[in-house]
């Protein structure tokens, strides 16, 4: 009966998409998005009404959760790679190759098994005139299988060997999406372990890899689900064709607690025993109307409920509690549709704009909104922007700079990068470091630069173990109107006295005096003065630039930097 009402639910799907029936309430015609059908759990039916939809050609989502290695398709191909892996693993090439892939009859695999001497493989081998094609695609992905990642080999079985298509004519159209899982989870294995076939048999094998599919999102495709999964979706058409009377007591714990104690149920059991298993079923029972309600409110404008199986005696299935329901708002039976026959029982209604209980709708009475809702919200401040000590206005460079402006940005970044990581590495291994950082061309002359500046002898100070290194530091600057700065500060040396901030510059051409200094820099750098004035008030502070091109330290004397920085025009 199952496999009945899987089909017709199928058909009914295919039927109103093809004949473009209008979606009540909306004008339009119903398209396969439409539709969601849920069901309990993930059985028989669940599975039947997929690979129906497929037979008719409807666009359907698949299974919400697919166990990839339960999938039929996916056990051929697991088949074939573990005898890659192992050739003496008899069971695997059995498998493989009465497999669609290669398509041996069991007559076939009897001839080539019985009596054998040797593996399988060398039976195979030696009868080779026989199954020439079989053999010839064996042997070629045997040479490959040391030397081509899970994916790339799954890749030639399922492309260059047609093995995609003789899977799914022999499987079906279902039979896609665990061969398509199968090669998601490949490339994803490689992402966190090294590619070896070995290590994917064990992986995939071992976990029991589950897919969750964001049904949520399944673009113009039939949803096919189980109603716990179905919380917080909605469609326009929702199915409900689990609703018949399920065992209650199907998944009844053998182990029992009366008065905190375990006891063991038996199939005659006492009183006690028996109101405890009472009280269980009232439970299931309590849980399963809670599901009927969440599938019941899935529905935007169209529900439809059907069945197979028996409906039991206590009015409990969903199919009878839906049936009582609408009988009672005036719904009438009609005949089920075609391929339906037997105690099935079709209810359609067509719901008006008024209640099926007037009474209903003056219940509640009504409510007084609060004032808050009936006036808009107001606008909140917009914080106020940051500034970039950086971005202060006036020039970066004395006239006469020589690289390009895009140039020398580059070239700075790289210097920068070199001072920040090299300090911390051997003298040895910093050209290395700063080659395969770099990956430049030019990469000798930035390191050579960067050296410079870490031979300097006046420069050891800067670059001491206990230095901060690329400082965060924010504060708002009195001096342009109490704005918030943000930046970051080269080296920041600290002592119990004093702080000197430094910043590297790679100009080439470098001024003789701090005066000369280019005015964005001077502006910088009194920015970074008010900042940490604020935050070590107890302290001297210090700035200072360390042009890199001449590995020359140039402290800027209070003066300068304030007046600058009185002077700056934040962009």
């Amino acid at each position: 009966p199952r496999l009945v009402l899987a089909e017709a639910v199928a058909a009914r799907v295919a039927g109103l998409i093809a004949s473009r029936h209008e979606l009540p309430g909306s004008g339009r015609a119903v398209s396969a998005g439409d539709f969601l059908i849920l069901v309990q759990s993930r059985g028989p039916l669940f599975h039947a009404i997929i690979k129906g939809l497929k037979a008719h050609g409807v666009n359907v989502a698949g299974a919400d959760r697919l166990k990839i290695v339960e999938e039929m398709a996916v056990k051929d191909l697991l088949a074939l790679l573990q005898f890659l892996a192992t050739p003496e693993d008899d069971l695997s090439l059995a498998a493989a190759l009465r497999s669609p892939l290669f398509g041996l009859s069991e007559r076939d695999l009897y001839k080539l098994a019985q009596g054998r001497k040797g593996t399988l493989w060398q039976s195979l081998w030696a009868r080779r005139e026989d199954w020439p094609e079989v053999v010839g695609m064996l042997d070629k992905l045997q040479g490959q299988a040391d030397f081509l990642r899970p994916y790339d080999l799954l890749e030639e079985v399922l492309t260059k060997f047609d093995g995609r298509r003789r899977l799914v004519a022999r499987l079906g159209h279902e039979a896609e999406d665990g061969i398509d899982e199968l090669l998601t989870q490949s490339l994803h294995y490689e992402s966190v372990e090294a590619p070896l076939l070995t290590g994917f048999l064990g992986w995939i094998s071992s976990d029991d890899v589950v897919v969750k599919r964001q049904m949520d999102a399944a673009s113009d495709r039939v949803r096919v689900m189980t109603v716990h999964g179905a919380k917080g979706l909605e469609a326009p058409i929702v199915i409900l064709p689990h609703t018949t009377k399920r065992a209650e007591g199907a998944n009844a714990p053998q182990v029992v607690s009366v008065n905190n104690l375990p006891v063991w149920r038996v199939g005659t059991s006492p009183k006690a025993i028996a109101a405890v298993e009472e009280s269980r079923k009232q439970l299931v029972r309590e849980e399963a109307r809670r599901l009927l309600y969440v599938a019941l409110t899935r529905a935007k404008q169209w529900l439809i409920i059907c069945g197979a199986g028996t409906l039991g005696k206590d009015g409990e299935s969903w199919f009878q509690r839906v049936e009582a329901a609408m009988h009672e708002c005036g719904a009438e039976a009609t005949s089920p549709p075609d391929g339906l026959t037997g105690d099935a029982l079709v209810l359609e209604h067509c719901w008006s704009n008024k209640s099926a209980k007037p009474q209903a709708k003056d219940a509640a009475g009504k409510v007084a909104l609060p004032e808050y809702m009936l006036s808009p919200a107001s606008v909140p401040e917009r914080a106020a922007r940051t500034l970039s000590p950086s971005q202060l206005g006036g020039a970066h460079a004395l006239a006469g700079e020589g690289d390009d402006e895009q140039a020398a940005m580059i070239r700075g970044s790289q210097i920068h990068l070199l001072l920040e990581v090299l300090p911390d590495i051997t003298v040895d291994d910093r050209a290395d470091a700063a080659k395969r950082l770099l990956d430049a061309d030019d990469w000798q002359d930035v390191f050579d630069e960067a050296q410079g500046v870490l031979d300097a002898p006046e420069l050891v100070e800067v670059f001491a173990p206990d230095v901060l290194v690329e400082v965060p530091v924010t504060a708002e600057l009195s001096d342009l109107n109490g704005a918030r700065m943000l930046g970051r500060i080269d080296r920041l040396v600290i002592s119990d006295t004093e702080v000197l901030a430094v910043d590297f510059k790679s100009n080439r051409q470098i001024p003789d005096t701090a005066a000369q200094t280019p005015e964005a820099i001077l502006r910088q750098m009194g920015a970074y003065r008010a900042a940490l004035v604020q935050i070590y008030p107890d302290r001297m502070v210090r700035v200072a630039i360390i042009w890199t091109y001449r590995a020359k330290l140039m402290e800027l004397p209070e003066k300068t930097t304030t007046g600058a920085l009185l002077r700056a025009t934040p962009s």
